[in-house]
């Protein structure tokens, strides 16, 4: 990582320290003050991270976890938030935005704390956006660096607080220490133990954790230093290796990271997503195949989906792999939805992870790098493309660490343009080719995943994520009221959510 002098941080010093600014619009922030199609995507995501809750309870790792934790029932709120957080993340089934694997937090918290404290529907999604906003903000003022995606665990300190002090009405300042005390000493994970143990399962547990303690601590008078994201000795000096401390506080109130929401419809990591969806299209197409039908099975992606395969790669050797690393593997969810045409959690556990056919079908397949999709991902939003261009010319060091000199060049000259997020995407496209052993070759291609950010999904998500839920075993009445959940009463929210997740 380069070095970063006090001159190149000082430049993009903002007048105030950004967690204070953030701190007095985030406690200020109501629920009249959120574009109404802002608040309909909160309410999607709200539904869509419970079926993950419930996901993760339903597994096996997921009932070790509360059986060590307690139940997300549970009458503290703080230890509950924490089991609700870790349930929801591990099976990469929580949504994402730019920037940040937001939803482990930004919803499981709020949703704790609106049941614990008897909040109304109005009152759980404002703390849902603020939560949103904030940590997408000091998620992407660090996106140019080391930590990306779930590894990414700093979401979940800024996540945590805002939500959880929204839903208590704390006054700004103690919002502005409990956010400097928990980036005082911010969670940096290990790849092998994320990849190849089940400490995955604790990836945002344990950040949540501490930002309930820094809660705590803040609102019994500890202080902490306003200035922790920017300062030369701060978060950015060692979390960014090309800051961007502007994106805390730019356009608040206005440019709204909420409406870069894409909601995850398949468990697995977010670069096989559209892959995923051209074999379920490729199994509707052909119909049932056996596994000796087919001769060869070609994935053309873009650079970030090759880049996460890869990293896996290493750590998947049949149905014994560890699931942290299966579930950014490629082949596998490919191989599972080709033949099955569907891809769920169960297929993650036996007995159907022991299918021989799936295995043998997971090894014909060949990853390979599409430049036009690469091309189309970072022209995207979300996960990088706006961080690339809010650092201009400066980002070609990322780049190049990320890609090397060919990405540089493929993304070409980039600038800043400030632009709102009502049209933004998320392109991880791939495509899908299947030879068959008669000969035949058929193909599928997706640019947007469904369920990513882009047109389709901002018409369509709340019937998508609707069908989520009930797909991964949720009752009708919880999706079916979840677009009046901005008018829900108080008590009528307590029925709601205990519906939800009471698993």
């Amino acid at each position: 990582m380069a070095q970063l002098t006090t001159a190149s941080l000082q430049q993009f010093k903002a007048p105030d320290a950004a967690l204070r600014t953030l701190s007095r619009w985030a406690a200020q922030l109501r629920a009249e003050d959120i574009p109404c199609r802002v608040l309909k995507l909160a309410a999607s995501q709200v539904l869509s991270q419970v079926a993950s809750i419930r996901a993760g309870a339903e597994h096996p790792l997921g009932r070790r976890l509360m059986s060590a934790f307690g139940h997300p029932m549970q009458r503290d709120p703080r230890a509950a938030a924490t089991v609700i957080a870790g349930l929801g993340s591990w099976l990469n089934l929580d949504d994402t935005a730019y920037a940040g694997h937001l939803s482990n937090s930004t919803v499981s918290v709020p949703l704790a704390y609106a049941y614990h404290r008897r909040l109304d529907g109005p009152a759980l999604l404002t703390a849902v956006v603020a939560a949103n906003e904030c940590a997408s903000r000091i998620t992407a003022s660090a996106t140019l660096g080391p930590l990306r995606g779930q590894s990414a665990v700093h979401t979940h300190l800024a996540g945590a607080v805002v939500g959880r002090l929204h839903c208590e009405g704390a006054p700004a300042r103690v919002w502005e220490h409990a956010l400097s005390l928990a980036f005082a000493m911010p969670n940096w994970p290990l790849m092998r133990a994320f990849l190849a143990s089940d400490a995955r399962l604790l990836n945002t547990f344990t950040p949540v954790r501490t930002a309930m303690d820094a809660c705590d601590a803040a609102q019994a008078g500890l202080q902490g230093a306003s200035d922790i994201l920017e300062h030369p000795d701060g978060f950015l000096a060692s979390f960014a290796s090309q800051p961007l401390p502007e994106a805390v506080t730019l356009g608040l109130g206005a440019r709204w990271h909420t409406e870069t929401l894409s909601f995850k419809m398949h468990p697995g990591g977010p670069g096989i997503d559209a892959a995923v969806d051209c074999a379920i299209e490729l199994n509707e197409k052909m119909g049932p195949l056996r596994a000796d039908e087919i001769e060869s099975i070609t994935v053309d992606a873009s650079l970030y989906t090759l880049f996460a395969a890869r990293r896996a790669a290493a750590y998947v050797e049949g149905p014994d792999s560890p699931l942290g690393a299966l579930v950014l593997d490629v082949a596998y969810p490919v191989a599972t939805a080709l033949l099955t045409g569907s891809l769920s959690v169960h297929d993650f556990s036996a007995p159907l992870l022991d299918d021989p056919d799936r295995w043998k079908l997971a090894g014909l397949v060949e990853l390979r790098h599409d430049r036009d999709m690469t091309r189309e991902l970072f022209a995207s939003e979300a996960p990088f493309g706006e961080a690339v261009r809010q650092a201009g010319t400066a980002s070609s060091g990322w780049l190049r660490d990320f890609g090397g000199q060919e990405l540089v060049d493929l993304v070409g000259p980039v600038a800043p343009d400030e632009r709102d997020f009502a049209h933004s995407s998320k392109a991880t496209g791939a495509r899908v080719t299947v030879k068959l052993t008669d000969g035949r070759t058929v193909s599928r291609e997706r640019l947007i995943p469904e369920g990513a950010a882009g047109p389709e999904t901002r018409s369509q998500h709340s019937s998508l994520v609707r069908r989520k839920f009930l797909d991964l075993g949720g009752p009708h009445q919880v999706s079916d009221t979840v677009e009046r959940l901005h008018r829900l009463s108080s008590r009528e929210l307590r029925r709601w959510i205990e519906a939800g997740y009471l698993c």
